[in-house]
Parts: structure tokens; C-alpha cells; sequence
């Protein structure tokens, strides 16, 4: 039975998801969530109370995932491969199943500021940025890292793109990304 319960939360993250992508936050409504799915608002209450249930959920998952990528990240003992995985990590977990959300939270920041939703992931962000920044990096290699992070976003996001991401443009983003992230040299080269 717990299978099940996870299946039909997963789906009713999707389609609130879908729907938050398409219409915005803002003008998605409970009823519109639960006609979606086909279900009774009723149905919908037992596995969330409300739309701001749904983006909480959706942002805690996103940042479990995160989690885990930082706790492999802290068992490794090579630095420059760890900066290396955990982006090609990163640009996978993008491109699957969180780059709606990524979509959804670019799109939606005055609604997820008022939810305050974005404190979750800004925590485990930094702890990312603990991996791509070498510890005697310059100011400028710290910037590249955070850019670093930027390309994998921007590139897995249509409103970035002529077209909608497909996995040529989420490799360029990852292309990009480990080369931003590559330490340079004190002279630039």
C-alpha cells in the first residue's frame, strides 16, 4: 500500500508541477490540480492540504537528491575528478526528473519567496559550491564556479533556449559547466 500512496503522490507532484509550469503558481488552483488527475479535491486534500504542500514537497525532494550527491561528494579524496562528477551528477539530475522544478522555481520566484521555499535548496546549494571551489581559489575561479552552476540551469531551461531542452543543449550546459569549473591558472591561462 505504501507503494501506491508514493506512486499517486509522485503523480500529483507531476501534474501540479505541469501545471505550475504552464500557467504559473499564482493561477493554478486546487480544483484545477484535482480535475487534472481526475480525482475529487477530497482525494487530493489526503495527500496534500495545499498548492504551497505541493512546491514544499517538490523542493524537499529536489534538495534530498541534492543531499546525496553532496554526502558522495564528501567521500571522495580527489578534489579536481570530485568537481568533475558531481556537475556531470548535477546536469543528471537537471535534465530528469528536477528540471521542471528548476523551470517552475526561474519562473515562479515571487510566489516561492512569499513560501519561502527557497531557503531549502540555498543551504544545500552552498554546500555544492564547497566542492567546485577549490579551497586557494581566486576571486575569479570562485566566480566561475558559481557560473559553473549557472550553465547547467540556464541550460536545461527553454526560456534560455530557442527551443525546448533537449540533451544536445543540456551537453553544451554540461560542456560549459566543467569548464567554467576548471581551476585556471594565476595568470588567467
Amino acid at each position: 500500500m505504501a507503494g501506491r500512496r508514493t506512486d499517486t503522490r509522485e503523480r500529483i507532484q507531476q501534474i501540479a508541477l505541469d501545471l505550475f509550469v504552464e500557467q504559473g503558481y499564482e493561477k493554478t488552483s486546487l480544483r484545477e490540480i484535482a480535475e487534472a488527475l481526475g480525482v475529487t479535491k477530497a482525494a487530493l486534500y489526503y495527500h496534500f492540504r495545499t498548492k504551497e504542500d505541493i512546491v514544499h514537497s517538490l523542493i524537499e525532494d529536489f534538495g534530498a537528491s541534492l543531499d546525496e550527491i553532496i554526502e558522495w561528494a564528501h567521500a571522495q579524496d580527489d578534489p579536481a575528478q570530485t568537481r568533475e562528477e558531481l556537475l556531470r551528477r548535477l546536469s543528471d539530475l537537471i535534465q530528469g526528473r528536477f528540471g521542471p522544478i528548476m523551470r517552475f522555481m526561474q519562473d515562479n520566484q515571487p510566489a516561492l519567496k512569499d513560501l519561502h521555499a527557497g531557503h531549502v535548496l540555498a543551504a544545500r546549494l552552498k554546500g555544492l559550491f564547497t566542492f567546485l571551489v577549490p579551497a586557494d581559489a581566486s576571486a575569479e575561479d570562485k566566480l566561475r564556479s558559481r557560473l559553473a552552476l549557472v550553465a547547467l540551469m540556464a541550460g536545461n531551461n527553454p526560456q534560455f533556449l530557442d527551443e525546448n531542452p533537449s540533451k544536445e543543449s543540456a551537453d553544451v550546459a554540461l560542456r560549459v559547466a566543467l569548464e567554467l569549473a576548471s581551476p585556471r591558472s594565476p595568470a588567467g591561462t
